[in-house]
């Protein structure tokens, strides 16, 4: 049928270019977030592009269900716009008649979403934290990078290096900044490499330098000049942190059972019901008066979406609290979606349409 075939071509087309342009405006947010945190030396900057692969992959179910969301909506809206909907409700075609071609555009797409809410996200988000884990756990000499100042994993030293490991494996230009106790430590040298001894131990080996000791605000200082100095490094030790729930599988999620673990399952599912949801919301939503403006529709999808959107995690997190059941807290948010969806096919199909008003 050509009604179908010409909404279906349309659909896909829309949700492509809508698709590439949310998935750019996420990457370029993600990108301008790491590296200020690169730039702080916070994060490594061998690890953003990793990072922003983990962070991209966790969001591509929300991208997803906004352009299933956003296709629907641009595409009947310019229907109306250009009078296309007259001419099929004319041929006898009612409102009604829009849904069977948006559940065959949209359920191969929640298919995807439902995938990636319950298995991509999760395992991209552990990744990330995982890989967070190992990057803190590196010590201190994995940490300096010429030019940079570095503060240690403790933040208890802070270490500059002004040119970087050339083939003999030394450094130039060595600073080491030192604080503990109330006293201050500041260590200078003009060379200096890493040592293992044979039994498996590393130092820094600092040469030609200067140490200077005392406590700030006071002129009690102590200065000594060396040859050679010795420091002994410690492997930075993280403590295990508690499994996240956004981070663990939905099987152990299912396994555990416990309120935390149930609050978000109903995040996970909650997202693919939304989308269908909403791909059904934006054919009523999609009417566009074209002696009107255009973006009110589009304003009002927008906040309906974040309203909806705000109302899951709501009912998420009072279902992790205990102050909600897991079927209620589930079904609440969808049911009164789907209750205000029935009303505004109601109200459309109930009312004269506009050309006919005019009449």
């Amino acid at each position: 049928m050509i009604f179908r075939r010409a909404l279906q071509r349309e659909f896909i087309q829309i949700a492509a270019a809508v698709f590439v342009a949310l998935f750019a405006i996420l990457i370029t947010t993600v990108l301008i977030r790491l590296l200020g945190q690169a730039a702080g030396g916070r994060v490594p900057s061998d690890a953003v592009l990793a990072l922003i692969g983990f962070g991209a992959l966790s969001e591509v179910p929300t991208v997803l269900t906004l352009t299933l969301f956003i296709a629907v909506l641009v595409s009947l809206s310019r229907s109306y716009r250009d009078s296309e909907m007259v001419v099929w409700f004319a041929s006898g075609v009612p409102l009604t008649a829009w849904i069977g071609p948006v559940l065959r555009f949209a359920l191969p797409l929640v298919a995807v979403i439902a995938g990636g809410t319950l298995f991509l996200a999760p395992w991209a988000q552990h990744k990330s934290a995982d890989y967070k884990e190992r990057l803190e756990s590196r010590d201190d000499t994995q940490r300096v990078a010429p030019g940079v100042f570095r503060e240690s994993a403790g933040a208890r030293r802070v270490f500059f290096v002004e040119t970087g490991a050339g083939e003999d494996g030394r450094v130039r230009n060595v600073f080491v900044s030192d604080e503990s106790g109330g006293r201050l430590s500041v260590i200078a040298s003009s060379q200096g490499y890493l040592h293992a001894d044979a039994d498996g131990r590393r130092f820094v080996v600092l040469e030609k330098g200067r140490r200077y000791d005392g406590e700030p605000g006071t002129p009690e200082y102590r200065v000594m000049e060396f040859e050679r100095y010795e420091v002994q490094i410690e492997q930075a030790q993280v403590a295990a942190r508690p499994a996240r729930t956004r981070t663990m599988p939905t099987v152990e999620l299912l396994r555990e059972g416990d309120a935390r673990s149930l609050g978000e399952l109903v995040g996970r599912i909650g997202m693919p019901l939304a989308a269908v949801l909403l791909a059904l919301m934006a054919i009523p939503l999609s009417f566009v008066n074209p002696r009107a403006g255009r973006a009110n529709n589009m304003l009002f999808a927008l906040l309906t979406y974040l309203i909806y959107s705000n109302a899951i995690s709501v009912c998420q997190s009072w279902v992790a609290q205990g102050r909600l059941g897991v079927a209620l807290g589930l079904l609440l948010p969808h049911l009164v979606v789907l209750v205000l969806l029935a009303l505004m096919f109601y109200r459309r199909l109930a009312v004269s349409p506009f050309w006919r008003a005019r009449a």
